[in-house]
């Protein structure tokens, strides 16, 4: 039987799609106000926003919006804190972060001692020298009342018809006069979307802030429906603390509070 050697056409290639692109990564959430804002409003502060946004990756708060209050103490040992530039430095590391929460870039200031000394404000178009300006409006350095301090941040908080959650730097070197009504006042607003972090000036393991650890300690549910508080200790020299390691500090205990005050209803 004769072999055909005709060859005959291959049948054409079945056409292979290409792969799909992968997808691109999702970008993490936006800040409250861009680094752009910042660069052209404050340029001072970028390394504060940068140093904050680290940290607020790092705990899983990238895209969280809350209001941020700063409280002062005026008490009379205070005085060489305002003088050295530390309490200025608090209050631009406050706004460092709070241009990620809150697009107003404003932050409340409450000054307290033995009652309210001033209540006024803090802003990316306003901040150099703004402490000490303020603070020698205020006059006589009195006493430590903490429990006046957070009405006063509630009632501000509350009249502002706030949706978002409060953060609150409050900062003190020393316990209280009336430590019942502070203790009293915190547990009574552990109810609030508002979470109180404690910052100390001074020696860290020093008697005067074994008041802010029981504050930080306090029993839920025996004392308050969720844990409201945290304390920090700057130590004797707060301006030398790294802004890497106050922005870890202060977003240690809040990320926790958040899911408490969800689940309970307290945030939404």
């Amino acid at each position: 039987m004769a072999i055909d050697y005709t060859k005959r056409p291959r049948p054409a290639p079945v056409p292979v799609p290409a792969p799909a692109p992968a997808p691109a990564p999702a970008s993490a959430p936006a800040s409250a106000i861009s680094l752009e804002k910042v660069q052209a409003t404050a340029p001072r502060l970028v390394n504060l926003y940068k140093s904050a946004q680290v940290s607020l990756e790092a705990s899983g708060l990238a895209g969280q919006r809350a209001a941020v209050y700063l409280v002062l103490d005026r008490s009379g040992s205070m005085r060489r804190h305002f003088k050295d530039g530390s309490v200025q430095h608090l209050a631009e590391q406050a706004l460092g972060l709070a241009a990620h929460f809150d697009d107003d870039g404003v932050v409340p200031v409450v000054f307290f001692s033995t009652g309210i000394d001033g209540v006024a404000e803090v802003g990316l178009d306003d901040y150099e020298g703004r402490i000490s300006s303020l603070h020698s409006r205020y006059g006589h350095m009195g006493a430590t009342n903490y429990h006046v301090a957070m009405q006063a941040v509630i009632d501000h908080y509350t009249a502002s018809g706030a949706s978002d959650p409060a953060l609150v730097l409050f900062q003190t070197d020393g316990a209280p006069s009336s430590r019942s009504a502070a203790e009293r006042l915190l547990c009574s607003a552990a109810r609030l979307p508002i979470f109180w972090q404690f910052i100390g000036f001074g020696k860290p393991g020093g008697a005067q802030f074994a008041f802010l650890r029981k504050l930080d300690e306090l029993p839920v549910p025996a004392k308050r429906v969720v844990d409201n508080a945290g304390f920090f200790p700057a130590g004797t020299a707060p301006r030398a603390v790294p802004d890497t390691e106050l922005y870890a500090a202060l977003m240690s205990e809040f990320p926790v509070w958040l899911r408490s005050a969800r689940a309970a209803g307290i945030v939404r």
